[in-house]
């Protein structure tokens, strides 16, 4: 299994760009450049989870299953729900939608999913009570939401911006909240 993974991620086709250059630009049959898609739900919950360091409870399930081990269409999540999961009354996955809506946007603005997942794993506050100076914790946000640092510009943007910010844990959370809410994390690209 682990030489077909390897295989696949070193593929040409898996790692194309989701950028056109002119040659492709209006080629929309051939796969000449990626699409960006957004993240089914049950995978965006568990990344949102993973990332905080938080544990989700399904009905049925113990505390710290993933979203995508449910297997019961009747089982319900609201973030789930929200972001378009597929109540599986069907095996067509066409049932699902990765659609985007406002509902989607609230949730991920104001709901518990990022907020309060954020304040639930208690990372920033981990992290200060460890010593971690303000750039070492964004990089650390950006690796767990991004798998990569921050290039100087978002660095020293996100490090002016928790400067300005009465509280530096507040300032944090803030920063860690944007990453989560950012395209980068949300879409598959």
């Amino acid at each position: 299994m682990k030489r077909l993974v390897r295989d696949i991620c070193n593929s040409q086709p898996y790692q194309r760009t989701t950028q056109p250059n002119d040659s492709d630009r209006h080629d929309t049959r051939n796969y000449a450049y990626a699409t960006v898609r957004r993240i089914p739900a049950e995978t965006l919950l568990d990344c949102v989870s993973q990332a905080t360091a938080t544990k989700d409870k399904f009905p049925g399930l113990p505390l710290g299953a993933r979203a995508v081990q449910i297997a019961d269409g009747t089982t319900s999540d609201y973030f789930l729900t929200t972001f378009g999961r597929s109540p599986r009354t069907t095996v067509c996955q066409c049932e699902a939608s990765t659609d985007p809506s406002l509902s989607q946007a609230l949730q991920m603005l104001n709901g518990h999913a990022t907020q309060g997942k954020i304040q639930q794993g208690r990372l920033i506050s981990m992290w200060l009570d460890q010593g971690l100076t303000v750039p070492d914790i964004l990089r650390k946000i950006y690796v767990r939401c991004l798998t990569r640092g921050p290039t100087e510009q978002e660095l020293d943007t996100l490090t002016k911006m928790v400067a300005e910010s009465g509280s530096t844990e507040l300032g944090l959370e803030d920063a860690f909240w944007a990453v989560m809410n950012g395209r980068e994390f949300m879409f598959n690209h």
